[in-house]
């Protein structure tokens, strides 16, 4: 049995947090959700879906205070709220402590290893789940189909491996990876296609993939991004990618991606992380992204005046 801390506690850690809790592991969700948090506490927290149907006793928390040393910390916040959570994981860290950092977009990892120390850290990419929340303490997901994570700078491989050994214990099939860029961009070309798009529209992933308007938008993205990946040198090893992402999005074709769950609750979401990095990487390498551009200024122009 491990001991696991979850910080950010939404849809995605409930359905990590589930599925461990269900393998044996002591598991200690963090959010900052006190509805969600109080839920968990009172009936536990029901994870529903792909998985199957289960509902576990948890300890739930919206502090990191007095949970102490942990096997495995999950740092499952938005791309935007990474610094403040490794900052209230560092109370978790023991000398073995592996941190994965779990992200949309770029940079979540070099946030987190500036303040928990690069040989701790697993950068983890996820994908295909479709997780939502019901209501509080009532998770859902719709699928679970990539899990990989690769060491940072310095994390050695047998703590890499001990990491990962958790998740496939609680039913997750995980891959890792020598190749960080590889990795993460072949998510990250799936999400630029998704994310914004279905954010933008108001549709579900398979309503993009059958509308020819929506999904031209979908697929302009995604090209940018894979051009721009092709400029920064990252090698994309998923045979021709617009069909890798159709693929992956006709597995879950009742999914709306985190982004438009935010839009839907007034909440920011991250388009900057995963649009706006295909602009930023662009203009850094001369790459026109036109497309993300847009894409970009019409949610942000929609969220003007959201919560955090």
């Amino acid at each position: 049995m491990a001991k696991v801390a979850i910080v950010g506690c939404g849809a995605m850690g409930s359905v990590y947090a589930g599925l461990m809790v269900s393998a044996g592991h002591e598991v200690h969700a963090v959010c900052l959700w006190p509805d969600h948090v109080a839920a968990m506490q009172e009936k536990g927290l029901r994870v529903e879906g792909a998985s199957g149907d289960r509902t576990v006793q948890i300890h739930a928390s919206t502090t990191t205070d007095g949970i102490g040393e942990c096997d495995l910390v999950i740092i499952a916040t938005k791309a935007f709220d990474v610094e403040a959570a490794a900052r209230a994981s560092e109370r978790l860290l023991g000398p073995k402590t592996v941190v994965q950092t779990i992200q949309n977009g770029l940079g979540s990892a070099e946030k987190a290893a500036a303040i928990l120390g690069p040989n701790r850290i697993a950068v983890g990419v996820v994908g295909g789940f479709g997780a939502s929340i019901r209501a509080p303490g009532h998770a859902h997901h719709n699928g679970m189909e990539m899990i990989r994570f690769g060491a940072y700078r310095g994390l050695p491989a047998e703590d890499l491996e001990a990491s990962a050994e958790i998740w496939r214990s609680a039913g997750f099939k995980v891959a890792i990876f020598e190749d960080l860029e590889q990795m993460v961009w072949e998510k990250l070309i799936m999400n630029v296609a998704f994310s914004g798009t279905t954010c933008a529209t108001g549709m579900t992933i398979g309503e993009v993939m059958s509308n020819p308007d929506a999904w031209s938008v979908a697929q302009g993205a995604a090209l940018e991004a894979i051009a721009v990946a092709k400029a920064a040198g990252v090698r994309l090893d998923v045979g021709d990618p617009i069909e890798h992402i159709r693929k992956l999005g006709s597995k879950i074709p009742n999914a709306r991606p985190s982004m438009l769950l935010d839009y839907n609750l007034r909440r920011r979401g991250e388009v900057e992380a995963i649009n706006g990095s295909i602009s930023r990487e662009g203009r850094k390498y001369g790459v026109p992204t036109p497309v993300n551009d847009t894409v970009v200024a019409i949610i942000k122009a929609r969220e003007v005046g959201f919560k955090e």
